[in-house]
């Protein structure tokens, strides 16, 4: 046990479990949860915060438990192998020989009657969390990251009002919103929350979503919209949000044995921190992409990474709830994504002369 909880990392061989044609959101569930019991659910260690997957069907991957750091770091981490790999085949090929590696050895476990009795307990409770993940990872190609940037406008925050408007179609509703804003500029910094259910959020999408208003006035809404988001993000970004500072009030308040200050017991407050939609953008400079579940059972979890020409999107939700489809989401998020961009070009369009329009 002292071997294992002192190592850095582990690896993880799964054995070849399903088809060698795993789509994206197979494997990202695989990665997750190693497919169940009777898989390689067993092949995890998640007390460990860097576990590299290697399975024989050639699906591969990371599984980040990030109470030390945040998944940006392994992204990053993960690049820098995927390079080193692709940049050096040759020493590669001379290290997977295994000559200088020492024989692997069988750990001898001695388990109590009382242990093994809580291991079919568990795989059973694993087995219930793997059928209830809903996971939907897709590459959406009609435009990316280049196209935001040639209406001047923010990718990130033009992705996040998408994201708005999709679940306001779902739902008729916004709900708190939150999305990772490094602070790692600070003394030990980690994140601190973008809420992106702005009020001007709310006013773009109710316009679109109408059919009254003109293209000029829903175009000024998507962009005060967006203003709104790059706003609060740079404000996060440089310790300016509320999140941390009133999580740094409440635990001040524990550490004092304080009475919990009343505000910490407002129903506003504790609402406001059920992160329905939890988001995150981990862009990467190789094919690779990141996900992860819902932070509360009637939520989504949708992590992107856009790209020059395409965005890829894991959206994920838990069948239990009536409340969450991830196709659903997926769906109205493509159209969303589309809308916007159909109302980008119609607005840009420029106006046609007298002259050409007389002569139609």
């Amino acid at each position: 046990m002292a071997l294992i909880e002192s190592s850095l990392c582990l690896v993880c061989l799964d054995d070849a479990s399903s088809a060698l044609d795993l789509g994206d959101s197979c494997r990202a569930a695989m990665m997750l949860h190693g497919g169940g019991a009777e898989k390689n659910g067993a092949n995890r260690w998640y007390d460990k915060s860097m576990q590299f997957v290697v399975g024989l069907n050639g699906v591969c991957g990371v599984v980040c438990e990030h109470s030390p750091f945040e998944g940006i770091v392994l992204v990053q981490c993960s690049e820098f192998l995927l390079k080193y790999i692709i940049g050096s085949p040759s020493k590669m090929s001379m290290a997977v020989s295994g000559k200088a590696l020492p024989v692997p050895k069988r750990l001898t476990w001695k388990v109590s009657l009382q242990v093994q009795g809580f291991i079919p307990a568990s795989a059973g409770r694993l087995q219930r969390l793997v059928k209830n993940l809903d996971m939907d990872v897709f590459k959406f190609s009609a435009y990316g990251k280049e196209f935001i940037k040639k209406q001047k406008m923010s990718p990130d925050g033009f992705i996040q009002v998408a994201l708005q408007l999709a679940f306001y179609r779902c739902n008729r509703r916004l709900v708190p919103t939150y999305e990772s804003a490094s602070i790692r500029r600070f003394r030990e910094g980690r994140v601190d929350n973008i809420r992106s259910a702005t009020k001007q959020a709310l006013a773009f999408v109710q316009s679109v979503t109408q059919e009254k208003p003109a293209d000029a006035e829903k175009m000024q809404k998507l962009k005060e919209a967006i203003r709104a988001q790059t706003d609060y993000t740079i404000a996060a970004i440089t310790g300016n949000a509320i999140d941390n500072h009133l999580l740094g009030l409440l635990k001040i308040s524990r550490d004092l044995k304080m009475e919990k200050p009343e505000i910490f017991c407002d129903q506003t407050y504790v609402s406001s921190n059920q992160f329905i939609l939890s988001t995150s953008q981990v862009p990467t400079t190789v094919e690779m992409f990141c996900c992860y579940g819902p932070v509360v059972a009637n939520g989504y979890g949708a992590c992107y990474n856009p790209q020059s020409d395409h965005i890829v999107f894991c959206v994920s939700s838990f069948r239990e709830s009536t409340e969450t489809s991830s196709a659903v989401f997926s769906s109205a998020l493509k159209e969303a994504l589309l809308q916007v961009r159909d109302l980008c070009i119609r607005t840009n369009k420029p106006p046609q002369s007298p002259a050409h329009n007389a002569g139609k």
